[in-house]
């Protein structure tokens, strides 16, 4: 579960859909091995978990076979991390930063409304550029379906509500 309540977050919609987002980037099995996500390297699978424990700062671990800096709960790369650090000034890669990144990146692809308002799959389309797991990304990796995220997003929200 998101680490925000959902008054920082801005309402339970956002919590549900980052928890979404979690589940569709690295799955529950990984999510339950790990802490809940925000440690996890891009590269990680349930029976090998790749995790970090310094929460100070992005790992900014590159991952050669897949040529990727992807960290943490929502996969952020080195690069858009180090946007959010300038743009945002966020001092460390704590659970609840990566929360508040993570929500920072959907507003930077105008989804924010259409979550808060309830409205997923809309959300889930405007976001999928960000997320390569999402559907409809096209980077070549594995999408989720729509339709499971989106049950898992109905699930999610009963967590908050």
């Amino acid at each position: 579960m998101a680490r925000l309540t959902a008054q920082e977050a801005g309402s339970a919609n956002i919590l549900a859909f980052l928890d979404t987002i979690a589940h569709s980037e690295i799955g529950d099995a990984l999510l339950l091995a790990t802490d809940d996500g925000y440690n996890v390297l891009v590269g990680s699978s349930p029976q090998k978990p790749l995790t970090f424990t310094d929460y100070s700062h992005h790992p900014r671990v590159l991952n050669k076979k897949l040529d990727s800096t992807a960290a943490g709960r929502y996969q952020i790369i080195w690069p858009t991390w180090s946007w959010l650090l300038s743009s945002k000034g966020y001092m460390d890669f704590k659970p609840e930063t990566q929360d508040y990144a993570c929500i920072e990146l959907i507003k930077g692809r105008n989804a924010y409304d259409a979550v808060a308002n309830g409205d997923v799959e809309l959300g889930l389309h405007l976001c999928r550029s960000e997320w390569a797991s999402l559907p409809g990304a096209g980077y070549g990796q594995h999408e989720q379906k729509l339709g499971n995220l989106l049950a898992y997003y109905v699930g999610a929200l009963g967590r908050y509500t």
